[in-house]
């Protein structure tokens, strides 16, 4: 579950301005929304990445507003994935694993169960830096999903592929919820990923989040809209 409770962030002439968000636990919701509007400026503040001015931050239950990154137990896929380019793909999706200093028969099994999910086990052995996008894509997915977080977090993931190879990639992400047992906030200025994928749809515009689509909620829980304050 994804709680974001009034949330206030400013940097330079940039502003938010008591913005709300609720994604129940275990569903794959989208925030769609222009270039520049603010969308992965919420997902760097859930994730820790971003300071904020004011507002609350829950991650299933757990008030995360001032933990560190590392201590909000998430999985983060940004833009450009920034994958490890001199490492081996064995290397990229074991690496959360070894800096929890897990046995290594227990990082070879999790590496090579999601290489077999996203089928990239011929390119174990390969170096990052010769992947194309579609597969570095699903790098970046399997490493922030190798520590089984029960929150993933994706900014734009799908942006820089091709059609095809996008279509495949949605393919994969659907059902990820059950599949791993995590819940899903992913970035997006398509409206065909959001179709294709979201079990709930917002839309941040103009400083509010507007709920589009929320699958099983009963109405009074869509209540996410928020105004931006414009007051200087």
């Amino acid at each position: 579950m994804i709680d974001v409770e009034h949330l206030h962030i400013r940097q330079g002439a940039f502003r938010l301005d008591d913005v709300s968000l609720h994604i129940p636990r275990g569903k794959y919701a989208l925030l769609m929304g222009k270039t520049g509007c603010g969308k992965t400026t919420i997902l760097e503040a859930i994730a820790g990445l971003r300071s904020i001015g004011a507002g609350v931050i829950r991650l299933n239950d757990r008030e995360v507003t001032h933990l560190s990154p590392a201590g909000r137990e998430i999985g983060y896929v940004p833009q450009d994935g920034a994958l490890f380019r001199t490492m081996t793909v064995r290397d990229n999706l074991g690496f959360a694993l070894k800096l929890r200093a897990l046995p290594a028969r227990a990082i070879k099994e999790r590496v090579e169960q999601l290489a077999d999910w996203l089928g990239v086990r011929p390119l174990l052995d390969r170096r990052a830096v010769g992947l194309s996008g579609g597969e570095a894509q699903r790098i970046a997915l399997g490493r922030a999903l190798a520590n089984h977080p029960p929150i993933l977090l994706m900014d734009e993931p799908l942006s820089s592929l091709d059609e095809e190879t996008r279509d495949r990639m949605i393919e994969l992400l659907k059902g990820l919820p059950q599949r791993e047992s995590v819940t899903v906030l992913h970035i997006t200025h398509s409206r065909h990923e959001a179709d294709q994928l979201g079990e709930w749809i917002f839309r941040l515009q103009e400083g509010r989040i507007e709920v589009i689509k929320a699958q099983g909620a009963p109405s009074e829980n869509i209540t996410e809209s928020r105004p931006q304050d414009r007051s200087t």
